[in-house]
């Protein structure tokens, strides 16, 4: 019987939510890459979704031969993406890290850590498999405006 008051109430919640949006700002930002299927981000009032995120070296157009540099470059993306919007790594609410490789948990993690000055966001780490281009890591997230 908990249970579903449980589903009720959450259900309540999203069509009470869903209709607040519907009266917001919604604006999209364009992918990096031109063509892409997809909104880089979407702001709906003060939320901001964030795509997936990764990164290439622009001077070979591969991944970056080290992992920490390439953990480095895709955090100063996503800091780039939400200083479009006035925002800042700390508004972010929550992240999802998709990794290629598990043995790296530990490398993203000193990298990650120092990008942050204030309490982290709830956060997944998935072992993804392979991720496209070859990349190791790959960020999406939500940012809200505080």
């Amino acid at each position: 019987m908990l249970a579903r008051r449980m589903i009720v109430a959450g259900s309540t919640i999203c069509a009470l939510s869903l209709g607040a949006c519907a009266q917001q700002r919604v604006t999209h930002h364009p992918p990096t890459r031109e063509g892409a299927p997809y909104s880089r981000a979407v702001r709906v009032g003060d939320t901001y979704y964030l795509s997936g995120d990764g990164v290439i070296d622009p001077e070979t157009g591969a991944p970056y031969a080290d992992p920490v540099t390439e953990a480095h470059e895709l955090m100063k993306s996503i800091q780039a993406t939400l200083a479009a919007e006035g925002m800042t790594l700390d508004d972010l609410v929550s992240v999802t890290v998709f990794c290629s490789d598990l043995s790296l948990y530990d490398t993203f993690n000193e990298v990650y850590r120092g990008y942050f000055t204030g309490p982290m966001p709830a956060r997944a780490f998935v072992g993804s498999g392979d991720l496209l281009w070859g990349m190791r890591f790959e960020i999406q997230a939500i940012a809200v405006d505080q």
